[in-house]
């Protein structure tokens, strides 16, 4: 019992880093609806800021690894905070200047802090937690906030933008100047917080070769699982509100604001995400992470297959906020509100891909991690391509842009089924 009231200071500081990695990375969605209109670029260089911030994790992800392990986890949080302090800061000064360039260096060194924080707190949450179903647990309340803090910043976002046709970086200011705050606090939190390190580990950092890890075919294909959640995960979201507050569209009658309503549903996106990590976390401890990711990568395609074939055109009542209106019901197509409830079925996947993955990994654990976080990057190149293939088919591609969704559903149903299974215990990971 003592041990456990020790542990639960750092669990909170982790799931309050949670929190600060979706706050910081949902801005770059409505972002890059900003930077589309105020630079007039198309749709795919809007998309930048979020590949940007992702892309980061490819070039970040293994020197955080190796980080991890040689430094522990306290130091390397305080540098992820600080790194963190002044990404978000230069995208601040981006809008005081009004350079889409410097928006992008921003977002590439937020995306730096995104990665050592996520490096940080998913094998320290699961290792609190004792691995297994009550790490996964854990990772789930983790995740919890994390949507938390997700659904906010993009309902904000699309309060404070009266007009996406006349937004500007500018508009986002609230938003940037509360990161920063939330960084500072976190930092000075850290400082003063104990927070357990992994001693074993560190002293075996040089006797743990990178190309260790590549033993592993359960981390291998787990790996490339990770690559393609993220990128569905953002995907989703990221074409759905642009499709949503696209004037060619004419989804919304006189009156009512595009921006916001786009915002909105998307929101929900992120928060019905809060509250299937929260049923996960709750009944973590009693279902395995195979089971769980199985049956939501297949109710994801269900979902998203249906949402391609619906016309566009089949309405349905949807809650959400419609500007000088206030909250209310709006008319969204069918095919939307079915995306929105992908977010029911991505909530788990990160926690139980990782737990899956890194599962009887032992001393190979921190370097895993570093390469799993490297492969974040799909939240970043996923997307991009969605949003090249709207921009190839105009209009008309929204729809047809989530075959790679489709796609990535599947290969994470294939993972739960057959991949996740660690088929190498001979290897010795002590």
């Amino acid at each position: 019992m003592e041990k456990k009231q020790n542990y639960f200071v750092p669990i909170v500081v982790m799931i309050l880093l949670f929190g600060m990695i979706s706050f910081v990375t949902n801005l770059a969605s409505p972002m890059g609806d900003i930077l589309k209109n105020q630079f007039t670029i198309p749709n795919w260089q809007g998309t930048l800021g979020v590949f940007a911030n992702f892309i980061a994790y490819a070039i970040m992800g293994i020197p955080a690894g190796n980080l991890l392990q040689k430094r522990g986890y306290k130091v390397t949080a305080l540098i992820a905070v600080a790194v963190g302090f002044v990404g978000v800061g230069i995208q601040l000064c981006s809008g005081l200047v009004g350079s889409f360039a410097v928006y992008l260096i921003g977002a590439f060194i937020a995306g730096f802090s995104m990665c050592l924080l996520n490096t940080v707190v998913n094998p320290m949450l699961n290792r609190l937690g004792g691995g297994g179903n009550k790490g996964n647990q854990l990772i789930q309340f983790g995740g919890t906030f994390n949507s938390l803090c997700g659904t906010a910043v993009i309902v904000i976002t699309g309060l404070l933008i009266p007009s996406i046709v006349d937004a500007k970086i500018s508009d986002t200011f609230p938003l940037m100047y509360t990161a920063l705050a939330i960084f500072a606090l976190a930092f000075v939190v850290i400082l003063l917080t104990k927070i357990p390190e992994n001693e074993e580990s560190k002293q075996a950092a040089a006797d743990v070769p990178l190309k260790g890890i590549f033993q592993f075919r359960h981390f291998v294909l787990g790996a490339i699982a990770i690559f393609i959640y993220v990128g569905v995960e953002v995907g989703v979201p990221n074409v759905l509100n642009k499709w949503l507050q696209n004037p060619e569209m004419h989804f919304f009658g006189e009156g009512i604001s595009a921006e916001a309503v786009a915002g909105s549903v998307t929101a929900f996106y992120w928060l019905l995400m809060l509250v299937g990590r929260l049923i996960g976390g709750l009944v973590g401890s009693k279902v395995s992470a195979r089971k769980m990711i199985a049956v939501v990568a297949s109710a994801a395609v269900i979902l998203v297959v249906l949402a391609i074939f619906i016309p566009a055109s089949t309405m349905v009542s949807f809650p959400g906020f419609n500007g000088a209106r206030g909250f209310g019901m709006n008319l969204i197509p069918l095919s939307a509100a079915l995306l929105v409830c992908v977010g029911l079925c991505t909530s788990v996947m990160w926690g139980g891909i990782f737990n899956l993955a890194v599962e009887g990994l032992g001393k190979y654990t921190e370097r895993a991690s570093g390469l799993f976080m490297a492969l974040v990057c799909g939240g970043g190149i996923l997307p991009l391509l969605m949003n090249a293939v709207v921009d190839i088919f105009g209009p008309a591609g929204y729809q047809p842009s989530y075959w790679i969704v489709v796609a990535g559903f599947a290969y994470i149903l294939f993972y739960a089924l057959v991949g996740s299974r660690n088929v190498n215990k001979d290897i010795s990971t002590k």
